[in-house]
């Protein structure tokens, strides 16, 4: 589709400006943030009337609604602090294995569909970007914080977070031709609230609310992105082939990075960044 350059930034700066207030938002409002994603449940019949095609896409798209959905009751279990069992429950420390769960398997589900679409080098990538999460080691790299309404902290060094945006855009401009570039907007969101804000650990907040309003207006609006920010036309099988190469040689020495800090005892002091971590 030829679309005109001035479309491109006009529809691809709105988005990006509305997701910064929807990260905002939802990590001021922790009630509401719980409401509205068990409400988008209620969009499922569109789901099926088109919106979801495939097993990828539904894999993603449950993988990524249901947990958004329990972060929400997570956050007001912690803020109110409510009682009966299921509240106790999911204030538990498993919560942390869930997310750290929740992002391995968001990586593992892309990294499976960069094999085959024969992109190894960016699958590379994806496989030691799931190497190179931080163990939640109790709640010592993952926590919900107190000051931010009981958002998702997690102690993500800005390197993973670059190479996840880096390894995600190329996965997209592989698999979603046409959705490359509303992926560029959810993924500078989501690199950049956290760099504004001047708190890198909050960038898997904003990583999953991002993420999830993305999904959510595939599924019920098809063909929304494809009319004004179609990018088909910028796909090139080299570019591919050569930024999954890229990728895959950045993050071989951050591999080695990583388990030097651990294997030395640095990390608590490389991964806060010389900061108290959130409680």
């Amino acid at each position: 589709m030829d679309i005109p350059i001035w479309k491109y930034v006009i529809s691809m700066g709105a988005y990006f400006t509305l997701l910064l207030f929807i990260v905002e938002y939802m990590k001021k409002n922790y009630k509401f943030a719980a409401i509205f994603w068990i409400l988008s449940l209620l969009t499922f019949p569109l789901w099926l009337m088109g919106g979801v095609v495939g097993w990828f896409r539904w894999a993603k798209i449950c993988s990524v609604i249901l947990p958004t959905i329990l972060v929400g009751l997570i956050r007001v279990s912690s803020e109110e602090q409510r009682q009966g069992k299921f509240w106790s429950l999911i204030r538990k420390d498993w919560i942390v294995w869930f997310l750290y769960g929740v992002l391995f398997l968001n990586i593992a589900e892309a990294t499976m569909k960069d094999v085959g679409l024969l992109n190894y080098g960016n699958a590379l990538c994806g496989f030691l970007l799931c190497v190179t999460i931080p163990f939640p080691n109790g709640r010592k790299f993952w926590n919900l914080s107190s000051k931010d309404n009981s958002a998702v902290v997690a102690y993500t060094t800005v390197a993973w977070n670059f190479l996840y945006t880096t390894w995600n855009l190329c996965f997209v401009y592989g698999e979603s031709p046409k959705y490359f570039a509303s992926s560029v907007c959810i993924l500078l969101a989501a690199e950049l609230y956290p760099i504004i804000k001047g708190r890198p650990e909050l960038y898997i907040t904003a990583r999953i609310y991002t993420l999830a309003t993305h999904m959510i207006v595939r599924a019920c609006l098809p063909n929304l992105f494809p009319a004004v920010m179609d990018a088909s036309a910028w796909f090139n099988a080299d570019v591919l082939r050569n930024w999954g190469l890229v990728n895959a040689i950045i993050i071989i020495p951050y591999t080695f990075w990583y388990m030097w800090q651990l294997h030395s005892g640095k990390s608590e002091v490389s991964f806060f960044r010389g900061n108290t971590p959130a409680m």
